[in-house]
């Protein structure tokens, strides 16, 4: 999609053009006209006209060391250097000058007068003049609006064949079924006249971020080759109120000329929060609520005006904006699966030289949970690093190097662990994978470094799905658990200590098993009772428990009892196949870095 510049600029522009024009007039013209008008002369000529007595007015300027006077008729403006002169009162006061302090009018009064008072009215006039055309070519705008305040910038973009179409937006099946029906309703509205059905109003966007809500968006605008107006929601606040609601009823009076069309307001949720009421609140975002739901009511049927709108917040939205009539639809842009990361990658794909050697499910398969812009980062990383090594096209090794990128971080060349560092990391990364791999529920190893990383890991170990997980058992969840107490339980055994390590772990760990038991319902106890409320699903997930301090406290005994035996099961695990522990962290710590490849065929000698 190409968008369309507005060049025209708003006449607060011009008057600030003008005025800066007349103080540059008054401190540059205006001295040096001034200076024109005074004649230089020598201090002999000032004594023979003092003597003459030809002198009219003298100022004496000792600061600047000089003398200004006038001739008889005041008519002609002379300026001299002052020279060391005793007599230099007595002289003036003979020859008769007028020197009591009064300033010597240094210009011409006429000209003084027409410079400083009618250059200004005149160029205000015309200005004035120009805004009457404007207003009368604009007739229904208000005066706000011509000072481009209150004026709508939506950036809109028309038909090109080098816009987005259905085809560059992979990995969303269900969301571009849900919004092929406005592309067709666009192209051809008779058939649904015809039935009497109408479109909806509006249709809402929700889903994590990167998921593709605005290239959704920009997709059905290049498939239905229609005008697409896109707005932030943030965009509409101004600082006074009222404004934000001027620019409401100005982007939707461009909609309805431009109809049939598309306008996207990405992030609603900046104007679409619930009005809660409480004193103090923002009046210009309610106000700007306010007028939007009025338009999207004020909106007959098929006037081919389409309304989408995007937000990873749809739990804060006001219920009047998402009712039925207003946003009649909900289509969700979930993260991809297996197979739609797979199809993303292939899009992305399109732009940069491949080897022969690229499958890219195993890539879909490393890249578990990744979005479709962190998709997109990956294939430019690889790209990246097959320049950096000077090759033409890009290799299965550079896309899986740049998944460990997007994860961990780069490599951390100047950062250097004793060796005593260096046994602990290896230690407690073949703990956490070894208690994986005995453990028939986990997912497999891919990979084991104890290379430090940007990030701040001195090591991770990189396990891969098999293939699509949309629900996971009480017992899934708990050797997740006891995998990822495997690093510390592995220090536990060998060094007989702790150390700092496995922070990110324990907080790992603390999450799922807390979820299983206040979400879940995985707890004997409380059986099927949920004791947290999850907020802004799409941004992290985070959960505020909702239950008594007596009932608090039974949730953290609980937790800490989850946690506390699967790191005793982790503990036997390894235990159990101390041998392999021991033969796994003296490869690893020679190596640094294995493949899962290595490490299955050392434990299954």
């Amino acid at each position: 999609m190409q968008e369309v510049k507005k060049p025209k600029k708003p006449l607060i522009f011009y008057y600030v053009v003008v005025m800066m024009i007349l103080m540059l007039f008054n401190f540059l013209a205006m001295p040096w006209i001034a200076r024109r008008q005074i004649q230089e002369v020598d201090y002999g000529t000032f004594l023979d006209m003092a003597e003459n007595k030809e002198l009219g007015q003298v100022e004496v300027q000792q600061q600047e060391n000089m003398i200004l006077f006038t001739n008889k008729d005041n008519t002609v403006i002379y300026r001299t250097g002052m020279m060391p002169d005793g007599d230099l009162t007595q002289r003036l006061w003979d020859s008769g000058a007028q020197f009591s302090g009064e300033i010597i009018q240094q210009t011409d009064p006429l000209l003084s007068f027409l410079l400083s008072w009618v250059l200004p009215i005149v160029i205000f006039v015309a200005i004035g003049q120009y805004m009457s055309r404007k207003i009368m070519k604009n007739a229904g705008g208000s005066n706000a609006m011509m000072f481009g305040v209150g004026k709508s910038n939506a950036k809109v973009y028309v038909k090109s064949s080098e816009g987005i179409k259905f085809a560059d937006v992979a990995g969303e099946d269900e969301a571009k079924e849900n919004l092929w029906e406005i592309v067709d309703y666009l192209h051809n509205p008779g058939k649904y006249r015809e039935i009497g059905a109408s479109m909806p109003k509006g249709i809402l966007l929700v889903g994590p971020p990167g998921t593709g809500k605005t290239m959704l968006a920009k997709a059905v605008a290049g498939e239905a080759n229609v005008p697409f107006f896109s707005m932030s929601g943030s965009e509409f606040v101004e600082m006074f109120v009222g404004m934000g609601a001027s620019k409401v009823r100005d982007l939707f009076r461009q909609a309805k000329e431009k109809a049939p069309c598309i306008v996207f307001i990405d992030e609603i949720d900046a104007i679409g929060q619930k009005r809660d009421g409480r004193i103090g609140g923002n009046d210009e975002r309610e106000q700007t609520l306010n007028q939007l739901l009025t338009e999207m009511d004020g909106f007959e049927e098929n006037t081919g005006v389409i309304i989408l709108a995007a937000t990873n917040r749809p739990e804060t939205l006001d219920p009047a904006l998402t009712r039925p009539g207003r946003f009649d639809r909900r289509v969700p842009v979930e993260l991809p699966d297996l197979k739609g990361r797979e199809e993303i990658l292939k899009v992305h794909a399109r732009k940069i030289k491949l080897g022969e050697n690229v499958d890219f499910e195993k890539i879909a398969r490393m890249a578990s949970g990744a979005s479709g812009a962190e998709l997109a980062n990956i294939t430019n990383e690889a790209a990246l690093r097959a320049v950096r090594d000077g090759r033409a096209y890009v290799s299965q090794s550079d896309l899986e190097e740049s998944i460990e990128v997007v994860i961990a971080g780069y490599q951390k060349k100047n950062a250097i662990l004793t060796d005593q560092e260096k046994k602990i990391v290896a230690y407690h990364e073949v703990g956490h994978a070894l208690v994986a791999a005995k453990q028939t529920n986990s997912a497999p190893v891919q990979k084991i470094t104890i290379v430090p990383s940007t990030s701040g890991a001195l090591g991770y170990t990189m396990q891969v799905e098999e293939g699509n997980h949309y629900l996971m058992s009480k017992e899934e969840l708990e050797n997740k658990i006891a995998t990822l107490t495997g690093g510390r339980a592995a220090e536990e055994l060998v060094f007989q200590s702790v150390s700092t390590g496995a922070s990110n772990d324990i907080e790992q760990a603390t999450k799922l098993a807390r979820a299983m038991i206040t979400q879940y319902g995985m707890s004997k106890d409380f059986d099927m009772v949920a004791f947290a409320t999850v907020t802004n699903q799409y941004l992290g997930g985070d959960a505020s428990l909702t239950c008594s301090a007596q009932t608090q406290a039974e949730v953290d005994r609980q937790v800490v009892e989850l946690v506390k035996g699967q790191h005793e099961k982790a503990a036997q695990i390894l235990k159990d196949n101390r041998e392999k522990l021991d033969e796994l962290a003296e490869y690893l710590y020679e190596k640094e870095t294995i493949t899962g490849e290595e490490f299955m065929e050392i434990l299954n000698r």
